[in-house]
C-alpha cells in the first residue's frame, strides 16, 4: 500500500504541473489509485454479504425479509451518495487546478448541507418503515421483521451519509488509501458487532476449548443495527482523517465560513441532482423487480437478494476503479488538461472490463460455493447459482457503463448518463422481467438484468467516444 500511495502521489504531481503522462504511467497511476477504491467497495459489500450470510442462518423467513427491502434501502443509500457527488467532484476540480482552500470551503458547506439532508433522509425513511413491506407485497410472515431491518438501517442514515461524504472527499483529493483501509475495518468490526447482536448466547468449540459467549438474540434487526454501529465507527475516523489531517483538505489549516453559498450549492444541486434521480429511480427500478420477484415465494425472494449480493462482490471493482476515474477526470479537468482526460476515461474504462471480465468467469466457476456461504437451503443456493451463472456473461459490458459512468462524474456530465441508465433500467430490464417472470420464474427476471445490462454498456462505450461529456464543467463554471 505504501508504494501504491507514493506513486499515485507522484503520478498526481504531474498532473498538475501538466508535464507529460506516458500511457504507461495512466495505466499505473489508474491502478494505483484503484486498488484501494476497490478494496473500500468490496468491504461495502462484504458488509451486506455478512448481514445476509449471517441472518441466513436462521432461516429461509428472516432471509426473505432483509431481502424484501435491500433494494429499498438502497434508494436511501443512493440519495446519499449523491448529496457527495455533488461536492466532492467540485473539490476535485478545484485540487486539480490548485485551489485548496477554494476545496476547503467547499467541505464546509458539504458538512453543514449533509447534516440536513442526512436528517431528512431519515424522518422520510423511519414515516414510511412499517408500511413498506406491504406495499412491496412481502408476505405477512415477513413483514415485521422487515420492518425493523428497513427502520433501523434509515434512523442511522446520517452516519451513512458523513461516511459516504468523507470517504468522497479524501478520494477527490487523491487519497484512495485511507477510505479503503478504513473500509476493510467497518467489514471487522461488522462480523464482531453482527456475531453479539444477531445470536443468543451460546457455546464455541475453539481448539477443543468450550467457550460461552454472550449475545443479544436480536436477529434480524439486530443485523441493521451491527451495520450502523461499524458505519458510525468508519464515519468518525473518515471525518477525523479529512478535518485534521487531510494535507489538502483539513479545515484547520486557516479560518473558514460554515455559511452556506449560493453558488456552491447550486453548481452541487445540478451535479448531483440527475445523480440523485437516477439512483433514486433506478434503485426503484430494482424495488419493481423486488415486487415481480416476491409472488414467486420466499425461496424466490431470498435467492434474488442473496444473488444480488454475491454478484456485487463481482462488479464492486468495477465501482472502485469508477471512482478512480472520477478523481483522475476531475482533477486533469481542473488542471485544464481535455487530452488527457480523454486517455484517463479510456485507460479506465478498459482496465474495468478486463478486471471484471476475469471475475465474471470466476463468479460462473464458484456459484454454488457463494451461495453455499450464504444459506444451507437447497433450493434457495440452486436458484441463486442459476441467476449468477446467467449474469456472468454481462460483466464486461456492466463494466464499461460503471467506470465510463465515473468518467462522466468527474467531469460534472451527470444529465445525460442519468437518462441513459434509467431508459435501460425502466425501458429493457424491468420490462422485460415483468414478461419472462411468469414463464420462467427467477431465472427469467436474470436473464431480463443480463440483457439490459449488455446494451447499457454498449450505450456508455458509444458517448465516452464523442467529446459533449467533457465541455459539461465550462458550463457548471459559467454558474
Amino acid at each position: 500500500m505504501n508504494f501504491l500511495f507514493k506513486e499515485k502521489r507522484k503520478l498526481s504531481d504531474v498532473i498538475r504541473q501538466k508535464g507529460p503522462v506516458s500511457r504507461l504511467e495512466q495505466l499505473r497511476l489508474a491502478i494505483s489509485l484503484s486498488i484501494p477504491a476497490i478494496i473500500a467497495q468490496i468491504s461495502a459489500i462484504v458488509m451486506q454479504y455478512i448481514d445476509a450470510s449471517m441472518v441466513g442462518r436462521l432461516g429461509a423467513l428472516p432471509a426473505a425479509s432483509i431481502g424484501l427491502v435491500t433494494t429499498s434501502t438502497w434508494i436511501f443509500f443512493g440519495l446519499c451518495s449523491a448529496c457527495s457527488v455533488g461536492f466532492s467532484v467540485q473539490v476535485a476540480h478545484l485540487i486539480g487546478a490548485g485551489d485548496g482552500k477554494g476545496a476547503r470551503e467547499v467541505l464546509r458547506q458539504a458538512l453543514v448541507a449533509a447534516l440536513f439532508y442526512s436528517i431528512a433522509l431519515s424522518v422520510v425513511g423511519v414515516a414510511i418503515s412499517w408500511e413498506l413491506p406491504k406495499w412491496l407485497g412481502g408476505e405477512e410472515a415477513i413483514r415485521h421483521n422487515a420492518s425493523l431491518y428497513f427502520l433501523i438501517t434509515v434512523a442511522a442514515m446520517p452516519l451513512f451519509q458523513f461516511s459516504y461524504l468523507a470517504a468522497g472527499m479524501l478520494r477527490s483529493s487523491g487519497n484512495m488509501v485511507f477510505p479503503g483501509a478504513v473500509g476493510t475495518v467497518m467489514c471487522v468490526l461488522d462480523v464482531i458487532f453482527n456475531f453479539f447482536l444477531i445470536f443468543p448466547s451460546g457455546e464455541l468449540d475453539i481448539f477443543g476449548m468450550t467457550i460461552r459467549h454472550p449475545g443479544a438474540g436480536f436477529g434480524v434487526w439486530g443485523a441493521a443495527l451491527g451495520t450502523s454501529l461499524a458505519e458510525g465507527c468508519g464515519a468518525i475516523v473518515l471525518l477525523i482523517k479529512l478535518l485534521f489531517f487531510s494535507k489538502e483538505m483539513k479545515i484547520t489549516s486557516e479560518k473558514g465560513s460554515f455559511k452556506l453559498k449560493r453558488s456552491c450549492i447550486k453548481k452541487a444541486f445540478h451535479i448531483g441532482f440527475p445523480v440523485g434521480i437516477e439512483r433514486f429511480l433506478t434503485s426503484g427500478a430494482q424495488v419493481m423487480i423486488t415486487i415481480i420477484v416476491a409472488p414467486l415465494g420466499a425461496a424466490s425472494i431470498a435467492a434474488n437478494a442473496f444473488a444480488v449480493i454475491a454478484e456485487s462482490i463481482c462488479y464492486m471493482p468495477g465501482y472502485g476503479i469508477g471512482d478512480a476515474t472520477t478523481t483522475l477526470v476531475g482533477q486533469s479537468i481542473g488542471a485544464g488538461r481535455q487530452r488527457l482526460t480523454r486517455q484517463f476515461a479510456y485507460t479506465s474504462t478498459w482496465l474495468g472490463m478486463g478486471v471484471m471480465t476475469l471475475l465474471g468467469g470466476v463468479m460462473y466457476a464458484i456459484a454454488p460455493w457463494m451461495m453455499e456461504i450464504m444459506t444451507p437451503d437447497h433450493e434457495i443456493v440452486q436458484l441463486g447459482v442459476t441467476a449468477l451463472r446467467t449474469e456472468a456473461w454481462a460483466e464486461p459490458m456492466y463494466a464499461a457503463s460503471i467506470v465510463a459512468y465515473g468518467a462522466f462524474v468527474g467531469a460534472g456530465d451527470t444529465l445525460i448518463p442519468c437518462f441513459m441508465n434509467l431508459g435501460c433500467m425502466w425501458g429493457i430490464r424491468v420490462i422485460l422481467a415483468a414478461l419472462l417472470a411468469p414463464v420462467l420464474g427467477l431465472h427469467g427476471v436474470w436473464i431480463a438484468m443480463a440483457i439490459e445490462l449488455t446494451f447499457r454498456g454498449g450505450f456508455f462505450l458509444v458517448r465516452l467516444k464523442g467529446t459533449q461529456w467533457m465541455t459539461r464543467i465550462a458550463k457548471l463554471n459559467a454558474i
